[in-house]
């Protein structure tokens, strides 16, 4: 008979539930179903969604910085591992000692390089020094050049080509593993887009005619919503709406700008949405000119919806695009090639028939097919 598999997860907070803990729910629950005894390692009381099976640990911090909360839990969830000896230790962050990890946020040191162009000189050397930078890349080197790592997940080959030019890891320690979409779950929302377009149309004072893209995302600035702004301005006499979802401290100078480039009645600022599903219902495109994104999970939310989808060449979730389903923005500072892009994907307004077809193109990448690749390592 072979031997139950006896898993650790280590996620330091389960506080707010994003696309990070949503992410570890499922694969604790997944892990659990193929007779594994899961425990979660964290730092806060666990959501109802994960599966009553599973044993959560939690662990105390004392210190108030980020970086050093995040050095804490590291140092505690090691000695808590070590005492009782899983068969694995999976995190789904940066730790210092675990067996199996998963990238989800990417590579750190790329997001700095690629933050670059966006900052100013004395901000670009604030975060060379700055602890929590500092600390992160620390601690990133030793999760993923540490001799006890046997699989290194990545969510996008652009991660994994990053990790190989930064760090001294085994090419074959890494398996490739794309974010998963609720795509079932997703279908009833999919399938009255068109009886609730008119509606919110309305409550929006959309113009129904009019090609109508959308932006989500908060963090405003490192999800590239000013060139996205830039390169529409270049298009005003264009017919068409853009949609804002999301929150930013700064959100009034993103209104500022918008109407300084003269799209006042164009853009939508509309706040962040605990329900963003009559926006993926409105929309034609979806457009994400993130300066880097591991794997944008709204790429494979709208293409579920039936989008077309517009993406920058920093965000991971471009690898599952094809001619059909979308296209790459060739570059964030290149305004009128961004511009152009935008007038070519004009041509996509969102039918029935077209959505149906981008839809059933991403079916493969439910979750209950995203977390087998895993599963299957893991328990091998």
């Amino acid at each position: 008979m072979k031997k139950q598999k006896n898993i650790y997860i280590l996620k330091q907070s389960m506080q707010s539930i994003g696309g990070l803990e949503k992410y570890t729910i499922r694969l604790a629950n997944a892990f659990v179903k193929k007779g594994a005894k899961v425990t979660l390692v964290c730092t806060n009381k666990t959501p109802p969604s994960l599966s009553p099976q599973i044993t959560t640990k939690l662990l105390s911090l004392k210190q108030k910085t980020s970086f050093l909360k995040m050095e804490e839990f590291s140092e505690k969830a090691e000695l808590l591992c070590k005492k009782d000896k899983p068969d694995i230790i999976f995190a789904m962050e940066r730790t210092k000692f675990q067996t199996h990890i998963r990238a989800g946020n990417g590579v750190h040191k790329s997001f700095l390089e690629q933050r670059k162009p966006m900052e100013s000189r004395l901000k670009n050397y604030f975060h060379r020094v700055n602890p929590l930078h500092k600390a992160i890349l620390l601690q990133e080197k030793l999760a993923f050049e540490s001799s006890d790592l046997r699989t290194l997940f990545t969510n996008s080959e652009m991660v994994k080509q990053e990790i190989l030019s930064h760090y001294q890891v085994n090419p074959n320690k890494i398996q490739v593993v794309h974010n998963g979409v609720e795509w079932h779950e997703m279908q009833p929302e999919f399938s009255n887009w068109v009886e609730k377009r008119a509606a919110l149309n309305k409550k929006y004072s959309l113009d129904p005619t009019a090609f109508t893209f959308l932006f989500i995302g908060s963090g405003f600035k490192r999800k590239g919503l000013k060139p996205l702004l830039q390169a529409l301005a270049l298009m005003k006499n264009q017919d068409f709406n853009l949609l804002v979802v999301g929150k930013d401290k700064n959100i009034t100078n993103f209104q500022k700008l918008s109407k300084k480039l003269g799209l006042a009645s164009k853009v939508h600022f509309v706040g962040e949405q605990k329900n963003v599903y009559p926006f993926y219902q409105m929309a034609d495109s979806i457009v994400i000119p993130s300066y880097y994104d591991p794997f944008a999970n709204v790429t494979v939310e709208a293409l579920a919806m039936g989008l077309y989808v517009i993406s920058s060449k920093y965000n991971g979730g471009k690898e599952v695009l094809t001619a059909d389903t979308g296209t790459v923005v060739p570059s964030l500072v290149d305004i009128e090639s961004f511009r152009d892009t935008l007038l070519k994907s004009l041509d996509y307004k969102k039918t029935w028939m077209s959505s149906q077809k981008i839809r059933e193109q991403v079916k493969h990448l439910d979750y209950s097919n995203r977390l087998s690749p895993i599963i299957k390592t893991c328990l091998v």
